[in-house]
Order: structure tokens, then C-alpha cells, then sequence
């Protein structure tokens, strides 16, 4: 663990492995930490906050910078650590890597543009002053799915914003989250301002997180349960929270678009990291007059979509994470078969030869899903393609909408009417309009509903780091 700028054990001396999802195999080991280890990380948080937040804004971004630089610099290494650790394809690792480091360089320009301002009063003799200040220490649960760029997303805007922090890393993943501490130890990053606790079971933890007097804001990105539980026990301490939970993301081909353009897209995006997105497209919903060619266009790209190792060239699906998220597909598939849908392609998990010692399903796309079915509700979160027929233009945007997830969804048409429309009607945060890649850096990411709560990224992603003060002045 890292605790008041030192590596150390936890209080116990105990430890969990960490495994490779592919083959199994023991990769490293990492502190089993506890109640005692959080609300010592804490007091080094909350130590270290007086100092970090009286920093000028260029000395915390010079920081930041630098540490952008270590990481660009260390990609190649951190790719493969996380290929080891997660399992996604290296090439995927390595856009992960460079999209972490894009926050570090952007939130080191914009702890930069935090300002105040000078307001009128009704009286003549009166000014005011207001001024935003760092919201105080910060603690954050990252998952494992994106074991380094989530980190980054949290820790750029509230290390820019003058706050300090304590991390709860993914238990699946922690060993890239060291690997991000050691690029912001090399960077300079003063003792105290960044803490990290790990943990196998991580219910101690958040319990301090949530009820420690001392931490100001809790940020977690996870599963809506998880993370429901977290907002209600910070509420009841009237705690500041950010949330970005599950998702459940419609994918709409309308009669104008090209269905083929579409399922290319649908084919690229779906089965990044294995599906364990959860901005993954979830619901593809095609007009009857498009579903032939859509279906064979997705068929033939699904089928050429090889499962293997990542560090294996021309493996475009990793393993997933775990048993149980194995489990959960397969089950989620042999009831949509159970109900009526074909699986045109895959439909089983891979456990013979290669696939024997990790956790791996097969690419699968299925036609005439409907309602009745379990995946037409719930995340995935795995390689599985649903087809879903519609008749109805009038009638796409209530389905799609049906859901009290709403984090991502994805239009194609060739109507500009028809885009504007839709984007505007649709009852998500994120929305692609023939585009699968509508992510950045530079702007806000995050859902509504049941899939969060506040903005991550862009200039409202400082905004959740920082309280607003008003000072009057009689003249």
C-alpha cells in the first residue's frame, strides 16, 4: 500500500494474489489491507491537505505534466502489465495507456483556469468575493475494467483542484494502480497528497470511506448496487459523491442509414474489452427493412472476432474477468435461446485447449431478441451482440428508453432532423450520432438515472473537486 509517501504492508501482514485472467497463473501479490490501514491513510490525506491546497495552480499542474510525461514515456510497460493483469489485447492496453494519459495532461491545463469572481451587490457599499476552493480529501473506488485510465480521470481534476486522496483500487486489478503511483512518486508528488489502500474484501473499506468524518467527497465508478449503497451511507454524513455506475446502451439504426456503415460500427464497438464496458452497446436496434443486411454484415465481422491471450497477435477478445462474470453471460444467453433467439454465432464459453485455465466466452451475436428475455434488461457486460427488430420510427426512442439506465446510446441515420431529434429525446448522458468513439478527455462524461450521479472529464469534471465560498466586503 501507499500511505504518507511510503510503501508499506498492511497492519495485519496479510496479502491476497493477483492472477492473470487468461491462464490463471499467479502474477504478483498485494496487501490485504483494513479498517486500520484506510483510517491511516486518511489521517495522512487529511495531514498533507493544508499544504497541497495552498500550492499555486502552476505548481500542482507542473506535477501533473510531469507525470503525463512518465507515463507517455512508460506506455509500452504499463500496456503490458494491464494486458497481464486484465486480460484485454495489448493494442487495446495501449489506447488505454495513451487515453489515461490524456487526463493527466489535460486537468494539469486546467488546474490552471480555476477562477472566482467579482460580483455587484444591490448595495453601494458592499463587493463580493467568490472563490472556489478544493473540496477537502477525497476518497476513491476505481474498477477493474479500465485499471489505469479510471484512475487518472479521478485522481488529474482533484490532485488540480488542490485536493489530497486515499484509493480503493479494483481487488482484481491493483497492480497497475501501483504502477500509477509510482509514475506520480517519480513526478513528485509531495507525501501524503496521494494514498492508496488495497484490499481482497472491500466492504472495511468503504465503510470508512463513507463514514470518516475527514473525507469530504467519495468518487467511485462500479455497479449500480455498489454504488447506490456507497451514495446513501456518504448522504447520511452529508458527504459530497460522484457516481458513474452501470449502463445498458441502446444501439438505433434508422431506415436512412446505411446498415452496413452501422453494423461495422456496432461490431468495433461491442466487443472492445471483451464487452466489459459500460458504455458497450447492449440493444441493437435495427428497422425491419435493414435487419438482413445488418445481420449478415454483424455475423461476418463477429465470426472473423478471434478469443484468445492478449498479448496473442490479432486477438480482438480477451478474457473476461472472472468466473462469475463467465457465468453471468452464459446464463444471459442460454435463456435468451431458451426464449426463441438464435445464436448466429458463438453462444458458449471457450474451456478446452488454450482456454482451459482462464475465463473466456465466445464472440456471440444473436437475432430476435425480445422483452421476455434477461439481456433485453440487464447489462451484459460480456462479448454478446442482442439484434433486436423494430417497425416503428415513432416507436424506437420509447424502447430504447426503457430502461432506468442511461449512461450511453448510439444513433445512426444520414437525417440531420432525424439526429438532432433523437440525441435530444434520448434520456442518456452520452450519445454517439454515427459515431462509436463519442469519448474524450476534453469533454464530460457520465449518466443519468440509475447510472450516476455527476461529470468526469472536461471542465465540469474539476467542478465535483470543488465548494464555492463567498466572501462580502463592506466599502
Amino acid at each position: 500500500m501507499f500511505i504518507n509517501g511510503e510503501w508499506c504492508e498492511s497492519s495485519t501482514g496479510n496479502s491476497f494474489e493477483v492472477t492473470d485472467p487468461a491462464t490463471g497463473a499467479v502474477i504478483g501479490s498485494m496487501p490485504d489491507g483494513g479498517t486500520d490501514d484506510a483510517e491511516r491513510a486518511i489521517t495522512a490525506a487529511d495531514a498533507a491537505f493544508a499544504q497541497w491546497s495552498s500550492t499555486t495552480a502552476r505548481e500542482r499542474s507542473d506535477i501533473l505534466l510531469k507525470a503525463w510525461q512518465i507515463m507517455t514515456a512508460r506506455a509500452g510497460e504499463l500496456a503490458e502489465l494491464m494486458t497481464r493483469e486484465q486480460g484485454k489485447p495489448l493494442k487495446a492496453a495501449r489506447n488505454e495507456v495513451n487515453y489515461a494519459a490524456d487526463f493527466l495532461r489535460f486537468y494539469s491545463e486546467e488546474a490552471t483556469r480555476v477562477a472566482g469572481e467579482w460580483l455587484p451587490s444591490q448595495r453601494s457599499d458592499q463587493r463580493f468575493l467568490i472563490l472556489r476552493q478544493p473540496v477537502g480529501v477525497v476518497a476513491m473506488v476505481t474498477p477493474w475494467n479500465y485499471p489505469i485510465s479510471m484512475l487518472t480521470r479521478k485522481m488529474g481534476p482533484a490532485l488540480a483542484a488542490g485536493c489530497t486522496l486515499v484509493l480503493k483500487p479494483a481487488e482484481d486489478t491493483p497492480l497497475c494502480a501501483k504502477a500509477v503511483f509510482d509514475v506520480f512518486v517519480e513526478a513528485g508528488i509531495p507525501a501524503g497528497v496521494i494514498n492508496m489502500v488495497t484490499a481482497k474484501d472491500p466492504k472495511p473499506i468503504g465503510e470508512v470511506f463513507t463514514s470518516d468524518p475527514r473525507v469530504r467527497k467519495i468518487t467511485f465508478t462500479g455497479s449500480t448496487p455498489v454504488g447506490r449503497m456507497l451514495a446513501g451511507k456518504a448522504a447520511a454524513n452529508l458527504k459530497r459523491v460522484s457516481v458513474e455506475l452501470g449502463g445498458h446502451a441502446p444501439f438505433i439504426v434508422f431506415p436512412d442509414a446505411d446498415p452496413v456503415r452501422a453494423a461495422k460500427g456496432a461490431a468495433a464497438l461491442k466487443f472492445l474489452n471483451s464487452g466489459q464496458a459500460c458504455i458497450s452497446p447492449n440493444r441493437l436496434y435495427v428497422s425491419e427493412q435493414h435487419a438482413e443486411a445488418f445481420t449478415e454484415t454483424m455475423a461476418e465481422r463477429v465470426a472473423k472476432v478471434n478469443a484468445g491471450n492478449g498479448f496473442t497477435e490479432g486477438v480482438g477478445v480477451g478474457p473476461l474477468v472472472n468466473e462469475a462474470a463467465v457465468a453471468k453471460v452464459e446464463a444471459q444467453v442460454d435463456d435468451a435461446v431458451a426464449k426463441g433467439a438464435a445464436a448466429l454465432v458463438g453462444g458458449h464459453r471457450l474451456n478446452e485447449g488454450e482456454f482451459a485455465s482462464g475465463h473466456f466466452f465466445a464472440p456471440t451475436l444473436l437475432s430476435g431478441v425480445t422483452e421476455s428475455m434477461t439481456i433485453y434488461r440487464e447489462e451484459t457486460f460480456g462479448p454478446v451482440a442482442p439484434i433486436i427488430t423494430y417497425g416503428s420510427v415513432e416507436e424506437v426512442v420509447s424502447l430504447a428508453n426503457d430502461t432506468e439506465y442511461g449512461l450511453a446510446a448510439y444513433v445512426y441515420t444520414n437525417d440531420i432532423s432525424t439526429a438532432i431529434r433523437t440525441a435530444e429525446g434520448l434520456r442518456f448522458g452520452i450519445i454517439g450520432v454515427n459515431d462509436v468513439n463519442p469519448t474524450s478527455a476534453s469533454v464530460p462524461f457520465g449518466g443519468m438515472k440509475d447510472s450516476g450521479i455527476g461529470r468526469e472529464g472536461s471542465h465540469d469534471g474539476i467542478e465535483e473537486y470543488l465548494e464555492t465560498k463567498s466572501i462580502g466586503f463592506a466599502v
